[in-house]
This record gives structure tokens, sequence and C-alpha cells, in this order.
């Protein structure tokens, strides 16, 4: 792969449709603005659609005749998810591209409406409901493709299937990493099982480095969150640049699946995306296999990798 693959060089998506979760602000709004550059029907799926739809309106400014709308999602409630994906059913015949890429960071303890841990709960979770309940579009579009997002803090992070949802005990960057690493399996694990039954989307896990976005917005709003929020202006890198190793995983054609796409910098904190090799240390099959049973029981919903076959 190019050492300076910038997204000029992206494969043409002028035929795509796209949803990209927490597109409003942030990595997800320039994964979107890039897209929606490139000639792609983008799908913002935001929990406040009046923010999706500010957002749009910087997208029009620059590129007036993008094909781009917003649907309302929040993924820190199973029911929003399920109407948001039976209204895409309804409406799209085909999913060419998932990017579950909204997230929450370091928040105090709280839950999600149905009782899960809130990082857990929408980073995690609420994207495996998603994708598992838009699966029969995926599986249906051509050279389909999902991409995960996960972080550097996947590298530290354990999932503790004894209290999984902190309520033995809760540390905010604990149960981030949690999050992040169930992210990173998830993404192996599905191409895993897209393997083991012949089917030929594509799964890609793929993180920003240390990137300037607001993922904390929905923190504590402590000042130590404020303080950690103006320091990472001075060590990070745009969110445009953040962006990238999500763009190469949802486009680049010689992607087989299963991938982990980062900056390609000292400790893969900056700049220009390339493979790294470090999920094949930090994926475990047993690990993997028991969250995903656990996440099918939490959120009840259970994949069928067959084109005709409708999530339950």
């Amino acid at each position: 792969m190019s050492d300076k693959w910038n997204g000029e060089e992206m494969a043409d998506v002028s035929k795509q449709t796209i949803v990209i979760t927490g597109a409003n602000s942030g990595l997800g709004f320039e994964t979107a603005f890039a897209l929606a550059g490139k000639g792609a029907e983008i799908i913002l799926a935001v929990r406040n659609p009046s923010k999706g739809e500010k957002a749009i309106d910087r997208i029009f400014s620059v590129y007036p005749n993008a094909n781009i709308r917003v649907m309302q999602l929040d993924l820190s409630d199973l029911s929003s998810i399920r109407h948001f994906a039976d209204s895409y059913k309804e409406n799209y015949d085909s999913l060419s591209v998932l990017i579950n890429n909204a997230g929450v960071m370091i928040p105090p303890y709280s839950k999600t409406k149905d009782g899960f841990e809130l990082q857990i709960g929408i980073n995690h979770l609420g994207h495996f409901a998603l994708t598992g309940l838009l699966l029969p579009r995926i599986l249906s579009t051509p050279k389909s493709r999902v991409v995960t997002l996960s972080s550097l803090a996947a590298i530290n992070g354990f999932i503790d299937f004894e209290n999984l949802n902190g309520e033995n005990g809760y540390k905010p960057m604990k149960y981030y990493g949690q999050s992040k690493l169930a992210n990173l399996l998830f993404a192996r694990e599905l191409q895993n099982k897209f393997n083991q039954h012949g089917a030929s989307p594509v799964s890609v896990a793929c993180h920003p480095g240390l990137s300037h976005t607001n993922l904390m917005s929905r923190g504590s709003g402590k000042p130590i969150n404020r303080f950690v929020h103006y320091l990472s202006k001075t060590i990070t890198q745009p969110a445009s640049m953040g962006a990238l190793p999500t763009l190469y995983a949802a486009t680049e054609p010689s992607l087989t699946g299963g991938e982990y796409i980062g900056p390609d910098g000292k400790k893969s904190r900056k700049g220009f995306p390339k493979q790294d090799d470090i999920i094949d240390t930090l994926y475990n099959e047993e690990t993997s296999k028991r969250l995903w049973d656990i996440s099918e029981t939490m959120t009840e919903v259970t994949y069928h990798f067959t084109k005709s076959a409708t999530p339950k």
C-alpha cells in the first residue's frame, strides 16, 4: 500500500450507498464529506437530526450536487436501532458500505436505555445490533463491506465478562478500552463468519490514531476532560487525517477482510493509512466467540448469513 494514500486515489464510489453512524461531526463528518465529494449516496445515521442537517449544509456548500440525507439513529436505544434498520430496508434495496463510526468516550458511569454500560452499549452492542439488522442488505449487495472503528485504546483493552456492565466497579478509561477492543474483535469475527458461510462481504477494522475530535463531548464535562480536550489539540492530527484509515478501509479494493487499518507514523499515532498487524496479537478466538454469543443474547439480534434471511 502507498505510504502516502490521501484519498485522491480512492476507488470509484459513485454508485455506492453508504451508511455512516455519528456522521454529523468529527471523523464521521470528514468521512461523509470525502465520500460525498466522490459521488457516493450517503446516509448520515445520527442521534440528533438537526445537527445532521447542519452537517449536510456544510457538505452542500462545497458539493452542491451531493447525494446525502439524514436518518435518525440512537445507538443507546435498541428500539431506535430496529426502527432505523426497518426504515432503511423499506427504502433501500442495497447497502454498499456500513461504517460503524459513532462512539462515546470516558463518560461517568451511566447506562443505555436497555441497561448496558454506556460505552460497551453504544460503541459495541449498538453497532453489533445495527450490523445484524442490516445484514440482509449487506449480503445482497455485490462487493459490500462493513467498516468498524476501533482505537489505540484497544491495545490495553480487556473484555471483563464477569463485570461487562461495570456494575461491580467502573473506571471510565478501562471500559472505553473494553469497548474498543470489542469493536476490533467484532470486525475480525464478522469476517471469519463471512468466510465460514461463503459470504462475499468484507469486514475491516480501523483506527484513527490520535485525532482531534469532539468524541468526549458526551463525557463528564469536568475540568479534567476539558483539559484533556485542550491538550489533545497539541498532540493530535486533524480529523481529516484521522478519517483516512476509515476511507481506505471503506474503499480500497485490495482488502480481503479481517485487516486493521491505522496511521503509519510512530506508534500508529499519526500519518497515512497502513495495515496494522497488531490485530493478530489482540484477536483471540475464544474471547471473540464468547463476546459474539453474549452480544446476540444481550441485543436479541441473531445473525443469519443467507441473503434471504431476516435477523430476529
